[in-house]
This record gives structure tokens, sequence and C-alpha cells, in this order.
């Protein structure tokens, strides 16, 4: 959390913290199913990964009513996926695909919503934060190619089984929030070539399995062909693991050292998907610009 300071003699005086203020985030146009826009479909499925032995998951399949098996489709992966694709949620990803991809302010895109590995032996009946996925934090928050190597060596190829996907990481997105933040970033760090695109909400970018080290590893490797689009806000959480406000204006100012194609959406929003949700339409058209 952020903290308003008084100057007092040239002394900068902590008085108060910021509050969050998520009320003017609302979801509005493209957030919303409008008339005489063709929907896609999504199918439902579950993966038992090798790469993350032990663990099961839900992940869910979005294929757009423009979908042409001729042709190969762009891809957006996305990270706590339930959260994603919840038609009555905070982000309603698949509605803003549908409008999107129908005025061709996105291409014809798959998006593949994939939820953080249970350890159990069955899954939940719900999809959601409870239970909490015991592998999430393990998944997405170290710094390794492992959830790059899970995507590419098992998902992606039962995927492609039924659809054809695009091998051109320009076309190829990955999306998260919290700790699917820097996952999405993680997975195209390590693995540029096989995504090119980031979008990254409210993302963890401090001291949980590391994370807070990417600014100082940004600017001191050479620039990789990654786009990023960054959102968070300074009602964003501030605790042992360190400042998330803070650590995303790291994130972008190390970015825009190294000349990165980059914007940084800063609100005043808290750790939730408010924020993110009701600039989505705005972030992929940015993402998925030319």
């Amino acid at each position: 959390m952020l903290y308003r300071c008084l100057l007092v003699l040239g002394l900068a005086i902590i008085t108060a913290p910021l509050r969050a203020d998520d009320s003017q985030y609302v979801l509005r146009g493209d957030s919303l199913v409008q008339p005489n826009v063709p929907q896609g479909k999504v199918s439902q499925h579950v993966c038992k990964s090798k790469i993350f032995a032990g663990t099961i998951r839900h992940y869910s399949v979005y294929l757009p009513a423009q979908y042409d098996p001729a042709k190969p489709a762009a891809l957006m992966v996305f990270q706590d996926g339930h959260a994603y694709v919840d038609p009555a949620g905070q982000f309603r990803a698949t509605v803003v695909m549908d409008n999107l991809i129908h005025r061709g302010e996105m291409p014809v895109t798959i998006g593949i919503f994939i939820d953080p590995g249970h350890t159990t032996e069955t899954l939940p009946e719900k999809r959601g934060w409870r239970p909490r996925p015991a592998n999430r934090s393990f998944e997405y928050d170290t710094l390794s190619d492992q959830y790059a190597r899970f995507l590419l060596e098992e998902i992606l190829p039962e995927v492609g089984k039924s659809y054809r996907l695009t091998e051109d990481a320009s076309q190829r997105a990955i999306c998260g929030i919290s700790s699917g933040g820097i996952c999405a970033w993680t997975v195209a760090w390590e693995r540029p070539d096989a995504f090119g695109k980031v979008l990254s909400h409210v993302g963890s970018f401090v001291n949980i399995r590391g994370g807070h080290h990417y600014a100082a590893i940004i600017r001191k490797t050479d620039r990789k062909p990654i786009r990023i689009f960054l959102q968070d806000g300074s009602g964003d959480l501030d605790n042992q693991h360190g400042n998330w406000p803070l650590a995303n204006q790291q994130m972008a100012k190390s970015l825009a050292f190294k000349d990165y194609d980059y914007k940084f959406a800063y609100g005043v929003g808290g750790h939730n998907g408010k924020h993110g949700g009701a600039i989505l339409p705005d972030s992929l058209r940015w993402l998925w610009r030319d």
C-alpha cells in the first residue's frame, strides 16, 4: 500500500495509507454481450500433468465463431483461467474476444483458460479459489522454464489435436492476474520464440519466489521480442513479500529503460480484477494492434 506524504521543512512525513477505490471501474461496451455478434464456444477439459507431477487441473478452450480449420488461429493463454472465462466475472474475456474478433480488432484467436494444479486425486466440484489450488505459487511464482514447458509440451499439443494453432510467437499471447501475471511474463521471458505478447493484471513482481529480481534482470539483459501491457493500482498489496504498486512501477521503468514495446495502466484500485477487467477491451486492442 502506498502512503500520502506531506513536505514539511523539506522532510517527508508519512500521514496515512492510500486506500483502494475500485468504484470507478465498471464493465461497459465491449465487456458486455452485444447484439448481432457471433459468440464462440467454450469446452471443458482436465489435465493430469507429468511436468508438474502429481497435479490435476481444469482448463477451458474458447473457439471463436470465425475459426476456420484451414487457417492456423492466433492463441491466447490465461492463467487462473476460471477467473477470466467466467461470463459473470470481473474479466469476461470470452465476451470481449467475441466483440473484438467480430470487428477485426484482434485476430481470430483461440483462448485457453488454465487453472493452477491441485495435488489431490480428484478435482473440486467447482472451479475457483476455494479450495485454493495447492501448486499455484510453485507453478506461477517460480522463475524457471517449467511452466513454459508445461504449456508447450502438454497443453498446446493436446489442444492442437483438435484445432490448428499458429506457431508464430507474435500471434501468441499469455495473460494472468497476481501470481498469474508474473507467470505470464516468465513464460514469455523464458520462451520469447513461443510467446510474444504478455498481459499482466496486478502482477506479483515481488519476493514470493524471487520475482523482485526481474526489474534488475531486465536492465542487464538484451531486449527480447516481447510486447507487454502492465496494469496495477495504488491500492494494491503491501506485505512481507513486497509492495505491489512499487514493484510494478519498477517493472515499467525497467521496460522503458530497455525500450520495450510496453504500456503501463496505473490506477487507484486494489488487488483484484476490477480495473483490469474494465480496461480489458482496450488492453487487448493495444496488445493485438497491427
